[in-house]
């Protein structure tokens, strides 16, 4: 009995240091195959540079990928903010229109970039309409001076100042009464109601009283006269020339005045810019095809 208990002990024994040379004849044989694979490694990796960067190219992104997201930021930009930027450089424009920007961008002390989007606007939508391009830009300096978040104390908006309430389906194609405030959107609108106004009134002199909603007044506190005064001065720019400083001084002042200076100055003829067409409007319309019923505060 005791010498079958001694022998399963060394049969035990001797399985035991069996498999423990075993282990550490593979674990040798293991880090040794190890060793010789990062050998050639190493060596494959000096010999072609490619695959190193490779590898370190797709190591970093791995890296990356188990890195954790920062935390959004309230001042984080936005990498599509320049898809809503209306901005554009005015040496891409024409010479004719950028001569335009650059001169309205010194009187009105507003940026040039965001003008020449507005300048290139109104002289593809001149082109279409058969409207002159500078008569509308007048029409938008005079309204808001190329402020296109104006707003009158009647509800006029934008750079055009529609009455929104007015016009509030002009807007619909666009996304509603908000696109007011979108520069391209509301010149295209305000355009829309101009021609409509010039049709009304047949002459741009009397489509501008309705424009300014006073076809129905006797003055329109000089609105006409100051418009067509500045779309003078943007036609001269546009043809290269300097635009005088004295040759519309009065054009801006209401009738009353003006007729006053015309007398002032010996009798010399100043022009009204009147126009008798409005006394033909429909009597029972009570809201204004322009903007509003009564002469606004305009600039």
């Amino acid at each position: 009995m005791k010498q079958a208990l001694a022998s399963t002990a060394r049969g035990l024994r001797t399985f035991g240091s069996d498999v423990a040379d075993g282990f550490f004849e593979l674990t040798h044989n293991g880090f040794a195959l190890i060793g010789l694979a990062i050998v050639f490694a190493a060596l494959a990796l000096v010999a072609r540079p490619d695959l190193r960067e490779s590898g370190e190219a797709q190591l970093m992104g791995w890296l990356q990928s188990r890195k954790p997201a920062p935390e959004p930021s309230a001042t984080d930009l936005q990498p599509n903010a320049i898809e809503r930027t209306t901005a554009a450089s005015p040496g891409d424009l024409p010479k004719q229109q950028a001569a335009v920007a650059y001169w309205l961008s010194k009187k009105y002390r507003v940026a040039a970039e965001p003008l020449s989007v507005l300048v290139a606007e109104a002289y593809d939508i001149g082109k279409r309409t058969k409207l002159d391009p500078t008569l509308i830009l007048a029409i938008m300096a005079v309204e808001s001076s190329f402020n296109p978040f104006a707003q009158s104390s009647v509800g006029a908006q934008g750079l055009m100042q529609v009455m929104t309430r007015v016009h509030g389906e002009k807007y619909e194609s666009a996304g509603g009464t908000l696109t007011a405030f979108d520069p391209v959107t509301n010149m295209r609108v305000g355009v829309k109601v101009l021609q409509e106004c010039i049709s009304r009134a047949g002459s741009v002199e009397g489509g501008l009283r309705y424009y300014v909603g006073a076809a129905k007044m006797e003055d329109d506190g000089g609105y006409a006269g100051k418009v067509m005064a500045e779309h003078e001065r943007l036609r001269l720019v546009a043809q290269g020339k300097a635009p005088s400083t004295t040759s519309n001084r009065t054009a801006g002042l209401p009738v009353a005045e003006r007729n006053k200076s015309a007398e002032s100055t010996g009798g010399q003829k100043v022009a009204l810019l009147e126009s008798d067409s409005w006394k033909d409007a429909d009597p029972l319309r009570q809201e204004p095809l322009g903007y509003t019923g009564a002469v606004r505060d305009w600039r």
